[in-house]
């Protein structure tokens, strides 16, 4: 049984946003972004139609051992690396790409025998100031990397880039300069673009990018969406009405009394709420699609339900379709809407939702 709330999923649309991605950067690899279960489409799923990619990154081990276990092949590597012994023998067991980030870890891999190598990328802190090495520390520590026997060489490098979604800015420049300039003569290939960085910083394209976001066909930058760039989106998320009922002048919706109708209106309650992951803090005026057309939100989301001014649609009945993002409704409005990005949007999406392939057939 199809559950009433559910969101659909458009496999050739997300192979339509990797060949994007391999025209804005035509001679790089691609280590397509699958962390956070595929930002909420499904890391399996995607893995699987994402073929064609020269590798994959998730945050954690757990998310590389299931891709292993799923069968998937290609190169996996492990943005946060690892933090204790246990982790790093699953790396090694099942072929996995670390990133290095902390003497911690250079300590444990200098403690290993093992006769496996592990291909690792060291991670340098440009100016995002999460994980990673500073540039003074990266002669150090290459030295160390170079000198253990259980890390693969040539070594890999990377950085990661704060704020290349604001074009107006220098500082991706900044971080992309200090990045080259510590590695000056370091044998190695070379990650910095994310998708904003290699959307819009040439500079930031090299040996590989790491495409995430736009993958799901949404834009990184604000103030636009992903089909200004020919990206398609791959999720929709839907419901359906239902119930129908008429209000009065006077009358209030919703918890705390907060909307009151100012006239008489037809009010239609949709199937969906922040339990599926539709976002609590929308405001009054979001747009939600009845069969295509557009209505405003009214009242305050609730856990299961929403509720819509169908004034302008008399016609709709209990059963008619709901579409909260997707298929002409860009989640990038809605994220605008609510306060937020667009990232929380679709990674929020929560487990009772049926999840859909494009062809109608139910997944995982």
């Amino acid at each position: 049984m199809q559950g009433i709330a559910y969101a659909e999923i458009d496999l050739a649309a997300v192979r339509h946003n990797l060949n994007i991605v391999r025209n804005h950067a035509p001679q790089a690899n691609i280590m397509a972004v699958i962390k956070a279960n595929a930002y909420g489409h499904g890391m399996v799923r995607i893995a699987k139609a994402l073929e064609n990619a020269d590798a994959f990154a998730v945050a954690r081990i757990d998310e590389a051992v299931r891709l292993r276990q799923a069968g998937i092949r290609q190169r996996i590597a492990v943005l946060q690396g690892f933090s204790t012994d246990e982790e790093l023998q699953y790396l090694i067991d099942f072929n996995l790409e670390a990133v290095i980030h902390s003497n911690h870890q250079i300590e444990m891999l200098e403690n290993r025998q093992d006769r496996t190598a592990l291909t690792v990328w060291l991670k340098i802190d440009t100016g995002m100031n999460r994980l990673g090495f500073k540039p003074k520390e990266t002669d150090k520590v290459i030295q160390q990397l170079k000198d253990i026997s259980v890390v693969k060489q040539p070594f890999n490098l990377m950085t990661h880039l704060a704020s290349a979604d604001d074009q107006g800015s220098d500082f991706t420049t900044q971080q992309i300069d200090l990045f080259n300039q510590a590695l000056i003569g370091v044998e190695g290939e070379r990650s910095i673009g994310n998708s904003a960085g290699l959307m819009a910083w040439k500079s930031a394209i090299n040996d590989w990018v790491r495409p995430g976001i736009m993958l799901y066909g949404i834009s990184p930058f604000p103030d636009s969406t992903g089909s200004s760039f020919d990206l398609k989106p791959v999720m929709s998320f839907h419901s359906r009405l239902i119930t129908v009922k008429s209000l009065e002048k006077g009358e209030s919706v919703g918890y705390g009394n907060s909307w009151v109708c100012t006239k008489p209106i037809l009010l239609g309650v949709v199937a969906i709420g922040y339990g599926d992951g539709y976002p609590r803090h929308a405001k009054p005026g979001t747009p939600v699609l009845i069969n295509g057309q557009r209505v405003p939100l009214i009242g305050r989301v609730s856990m299961d339900m929403l509720t819509v001014d169908l004034s302008s649609l008399p016609q709709a009945k209990p059963g008619d379709k709901a579409t909260l993002w997707g298929d002409g409704l860009p989640v990038e409005e809605i994220a605008s809407f609510a306060d937020t990005i667009p990232y929380t949007l679709v990674c929020g999406v929560t487990q009772r939702v049926h999840i859909i392939d494009h062809a109608g057939e139910a997944a995982v």
